[in-house]
């Protein structure tokens, strides 16, 4: 049975593409839960708006993660943490930490799932790639900067 998708449906198709599919697939899954409807020749006029309104959905949100992973490379992302004398971190700095710190420099909502780093334990510079987009991943500098208890002989005053 021919079929037009009216939404994406994963290893099947985008929005508006006229697909091939056994009958009883069209009929008992994707034409009751609105996934698709038949293909008729009105609807492959529409099928075509549909894919042309995806099309530009798809290319803005490529655009916009395009632009917050230059504003997260820009610049190297600072992190103070408490550390010792050695340069060990009190704790670690956790993807969850990372996601606030990126959240705040990028102006965007960052999934933590979507930052692969292992937990930081130590000062200095650190790589973390952050999946923006299927089509966009941003790898952003951490530099963990120590800040030592008040009182300790390492304050820079």
């Amino acid at each position: 049975m021919k079929i037009i998708l009216h939404k994406e449906v994963e290893k099947l198709g985008a929005p508006g593409d006229v697909v091939e599919v056994a009958d009883g697939y069209a009929r008992n899954f994707l034409i009751p839960r609105g996934l698709a409807g038949p293909a008729t020749k009105g609807a492959t006029r529409h099928a075509d708006r549909l894919r042309q309104a995806h099309d530009k959905r798809t290319r803005a949100a490529v655009e916009a993660a395009h632009a917050v992973a230059s504003r997260l490379t820009a610049r190297p992302l600072q992190v103070q943490a408490k550390a010792g004398e050695d340069g060990r971190l009190f704790g670690s700095i956790t993807i969850h930490h990372l996601a606030e710190e990126i959240e705040k420099l990028a102006g965007v909502p960052i999934d933590r799932r979507d930052i692969s780093a292992e937990p930081i334990r130590s000062i200095g510079t650190h790589e973390v790639s952050v999946h923006l987009h299927p089509e966009v991943n941003a790898t952003i500098t951490v530099e963990v900067v120590p800040q030592y208890p008040a009182g300790s002989p390492s304050v820079v005053k």
